[in-house]
């Protein structure tokens, strides 16, 4: 029926209206559907100047069946234009319906009858627009029993069709159950005269056609505030607006002495109705009621200071708008200032440990007030004040802070955070605040990253020749850690942070005179190369490691200590029994849990600067950044719980885009963030190719997979709560260890390899090539298990691996990485999360992902591994994934679910143990290509 024309024919009630389709083609009329057998209608078309009526095919349908056919039309790229418009027309009404936008009334034969209503000016004009773009054959239907034919006007058809489906749509089959009456309930039309006067009454306590506003202005025989005297008394004019025509505006009075306003035969009424309801909220506006004229209302001192206060706030969330005479002047505002409270504090431009002042600066027009003025303001009485020959509107909070103002402290911290954000919270509300003197200075360094001075020259005993994005590096880490202030440096890995860290730790040496010790606290996987980096690129450091059972810590000037994470949970006290000149906590994910055992130990370290390196200082959710931050500059973003509330939910949901970028202003000088991506960061880095390879399962492993499928959702569909969500991961785990090679779902011991596992196969051929090709390869799965079998097949091939995960000994994953980078072998077999983060296997151009990771960051930063600075060749990553399983399908999961997306980002696997049974089955079941 897509080609059909669409015209309506109107019903009373509205429910009985019939929705004609025609066309000149009877087949156009064939659904395929059960809607009954076409017709025909008498249409009139456009002839000349005059209209010519025809016989045509016809499909008459009620609102409820025509529904699904207009909103498929109004989609549909060959639609008439007439369906196109009712199809718009259908979905507009829909639209108010769901906004709750029904009233029920009675039709003129006093049936029962759901309207659309109320309307506010912008639903009105929508209404007008959509019937001023009728095509006609959208009315082609013409008024019954004229001749000549006439046809429907526009507004009237649009205003009818929406009529007809508030109509419709309430009256379900369980309707009349549910209310235990017919009427506005059962489908059939009910002859109801009683109860005319009751719907009348709801309609006009709703449907009111005016809006109503308060204009104040000054009193009778004042023609300038100048003529005031001191006991004078502001009006407040009621004025009513039609919310049809937003351009009619009345004073009440005029309503009331002349009912030809054009606002309609229930102005006075509706204007009531109105006024009653803003009484509720202010009540002096009830002296207006007992009146026969609701004129005006004379404002005493009282209502005036409320009505400036919250009053009208009330009042305009209730449509009611308070305007104010031009004359009068509301130029005061009060900005918070924070500035130096004056007492001896730390020299130069750091924060230093005094705290700050709050005090508050309050202006008049822009123009800050004199002492003798602020004295009048807290002195006020009124909500008027004499200001420089002018009266001057004084609002309620204005004048508390004018009479309480004074040097409110403020913690360093707190201060410098609302300096970067420009708000400050004072008793709960968020006020503008403006920075003075050291604080300003403070500000405006961080604020400009690649501003202020050059960038330092690499300190003389750096044995490396710095890029400009990591020289500018160098300075923004040096002045901020110079200001007592610690940072993040979130740089892309295989940008060059460990590098950047050794010149900064030299950098400090030479500047101190008596130079002090840093502590590398890392994960045990990146000792070697940090130990190697300061050898190589600052031979004159002298670094130990602190790890392992014989271990010592005796830290000299200007030394560095190399520990890990582990070790700084166990021996943390002997670790925080040394000042350090600077902590360097690198891949700082590791801290990301702010009540985890690593995370405690790392506060403890006391130290003149803090900086976290970290390639994904957002891996999951922003607790992960409040985490790193509150560690580098501990109070900056407050409590964490503060944090949530005031920051992190905003910027998560998007609900409040200016708290997000409020966060955006407070974190940016502590994040220094680039991507290898970023215009002239790293032209020199080789381009980077991704593809996704699709792989069949053999028949062994199709078996196993729909068994598995079957026999686990029955038990999880028998099961709830914590059973289920432990089933439900059972069955994820089974099934990617299925789709991995048959062998480690059923944990052979010895098992026969070759011909099992697509994957497998796929994997032997892609090694084929890069050695063919004489390249190297990093292959990452989330199991040892697997990478054991892989392992094994290759030895059995012939071709030498390597393998490295989460048991290695920290000597022999030192031994593994110089090895492969040495060229020893061609193949490094990898365990995903312990391996994935801080090494440089450079040597490889070819990245194979043999399983999927939930997170696609932690992929990304695996393939970092290879494609990083230092990386001459092209990069080829290679991502296995079984067709028609979950692997395949689960990332048009969380395409599809945003909801669930956000979920699983922030806990893996856990989150799909949430799915209902329906869902789980959808996504795990196996679709075999036809």
């Amino acid at each position: 029926m897509a080609r059909c024309a669409v015209a309506v024919e109107p019903g009373d009630p509205p429910r009985t209206t019939t929705l004609v389709l025609w066309s000149q083609d009877t087949a156009d009329l064939r659904t395929g559907a059960d809607v009954g057998e076409p017709g025909t209608a008498t249409v009139a078309l456009p002839h000349g100047d005059g209209v010519r009526t025809t016989t045509v095919p016809a499909l008459r349908l009620g609102v409820a069946e025509a529904l699904p056919v207009l909103l498929a039309a109004r989609t549909s790229t060959d639609a008439h234009p007439a369906a196109v418009f009712w199809g718009t027309a259908a979905a507009t009404a829909l639209g108010l319906v769901a906004r709750g936008r029904l009233l029920p009334g009675l039709t003129p034969a006093a049936h029962d009858a759901w309207r659309i209503g109320p309307l506010d000016a912008d639903d009105t004009h929508a209404l007008k627009t959509l019937a001023a773009a009728m095509p006609p054959s959208a009315r082609a239907i013409p008024l019954p029993d004229t001749d000549p034919p006439v046809l429907a006007l526009a507004e009237p058809l649009v205003r009818g069709l929406a009529d007809a489906v508030a109509d419709t749509l309430p009256r379900t089959p369980a309707a009349p159950r549910l209310t235990g009456s017919a009427p506005f309930a059962a489908a059939e039309p009910q002859h109801v005269p009683h109860l005319r006067a009751w719907t009348d009454q709801v309609a006009a306590e709703l449907d009111t056609g005016v809006r109503i506003s308060l204009r104040v202005e000054l009193p009778d025989g004042a023609e300038d505030l100048d003529d005031l005297p001191d006991d004078a008394a502001l009006r407040a004019v009621l004025q009513v607006h039609s919310r049809t025509d937003p351009g009619l505006v009345v004073d009440a009075a005029d309503l009331w002495r002349d009912g030809e306003t054009g606002l309609g035969p229930r102005a006075r009424l509706d204007t009531t109705l109105a006024l009653r309801r803003a009484a509720r909220l202010w009540p002096p506006l009830e002296r207006l009621l007992d009146r026969s004229v609701p004129d005006a209302l004379t404002l005493t001192d009282t209502e005036l200071d409320d009505l400036l206060g919250t009053a009208a706030e009330r009042l305009a969330g209730a449509d009611v708008a308070v305007h104010w005479p031009r004359t009068l002047v509301r130029g005061l505002t009060a900005t918070a200032v924070v500035g130096d409270t004056g007492a001896p504090g730390r020299a130069g431009p750091g924060l230093g440990t005094e705290p700050f002042a709050l005090d508050w600066r309050i202006t008049l027009d822009g123009t800050e007030l004199t002492a003798a003025e602020l004295d009048r303001v807290a002195q006020a009485h009124r909500p008027l004040v004499r200001l420089r020959d002018r009266w001057v509107l004084l609002s309620p909070d204005l004048a508390r802070r004018a009479r309480h103002r004074g040097r409110t402290p403020l913690a360093p911290v707190d201060a410098l955070a609302a300096a970067l954000t420009g708000t400050v919270d004072v008793d709960g509300e968020q006020v503008p605040l403006t920075a003075t003197g050291r604080l300003e200075q403070v500000r405006a360094l961080l604020s400009d990253p690649d501003g202020g001075d050059e960038p330092p020259r690499p300190p003389t005993a750096l044995t490396a020749t710095l890029r400009d994005y990591q020289l500018r590096g160098l300075r923004w880490l040096d002045r901020t850690t110079r200001l007592g202030l610690g940072c993040c440096l979130a740089d892309d890995m295989g940008l060059g942070k460990t590098v950047t860290l050794i010149a900064l730790h030299l950098l400090r040496a030479e500047r101190a005179e008596q130079p002090g010790a840093t502590l590398v606290v890392c994960p045990a996987s990146l000792l070697g190369n940090w130990e190697k980096e300061i050898r190589r690129f600052a031979p004159a450091t002298p670094v130990r490691r602190f790890h392992g059972s014989d271990r010592v810590l005796d830290p000299q000037p200007g030394s560095v200590t190399l520990t890990t994470y582990g070790t700084l949970r166990v021996d943390a006290e002997r670790l925080a029994g040394t000042f350090w000149d600077l902590v360097v906590a690198d891949e700082a994910q590791h801290a990301k849990n702010p009540v985890s055992a690593t995370a405690r130990a790392l506060r403890r370290l006391p130290a003149s600067a803090r900086v976290a390196l970290t390639g994904t200082p957002v891996e999951n959710n922003l607790t992960e950044l409040w985490a790193v931050l509150d560690w580098t500059t501990p109070g900056l973003l407050g409590p964490l719980a503060r944090f949530r509330a005031r920051w992190a939910d905003a910027a998560e949901s998007g609900t409040d885009p200016e708290a997000a970028e409020r966060l955006a202003r407070l974190v940016r000088p502590f994040l220094l963030r680039r991507r290898k991506s970023d215009p002239g960061i790293a032209p020199e880095l080789p381009p980077k190719t991704e593809t996704e390879h699709p792989v069949t399962l053999t028949p062994e492993q199709a078996g196993l997979y729909e068994a598995l499928v079957r026999e686990t959702m029955e038990r999880i569909r028998a099961s709830s709560g914590t059973a289920r969500r432990g089933q439900v991961m059972a069955l994820l785990t089974g099934l990617k260890q299925i789709c991995n090679h048959p062998a480690q779902y059923l944990k052979e011991t010895a098992p026969r390899l070759p011909g099992r596992s697509g994957k497998l196969d796929l994997l032997d051929e892609l090694v084929t090539t890069i050695l063919a090709e004489g390249g190297s390869a990093l292959v990452f799965t989330q199991y040892v298990a697997m990478a054991r079998l892989i392992e094994r097949h290759l030895r059995d091939r012939g071709v030498p691996s390597l393998l490295l995960h989460g048991g290695t000994p920290v000597a022999r994953r030192e031994q593994t990485v110089h090895a492969f980078q040495e060229g020893d072998v061609p193949i490094l077999l990898l365990s995903l999360r312990a391996a994935g983060t801080g090494l440089n296997l450079t040597r490889a151009d070819h990245v194979v992902h043999y399983d999927r990771w939930w997170n696609p960051a932690v992929e990304e930063q695996a393939t970092d591994r290879a494609h990083r600075i230092g990386q001459t060749r092209p990069v080829q990553v290679h991502r296995l994934v079984a067709e028609g399983t979950v692997e395949d399908r689960i990332a048009a999961v969380l395409e599809a679910k945003r909801d669930l997306a956000e979920a699983v980002l922030a806990s893996g696997e856990t989150a799909l143990s949430e799915l209902s049974d329906t869902e789980l089955s959808e996504l795990v079941e196996l679709r075999r290509a036809p």
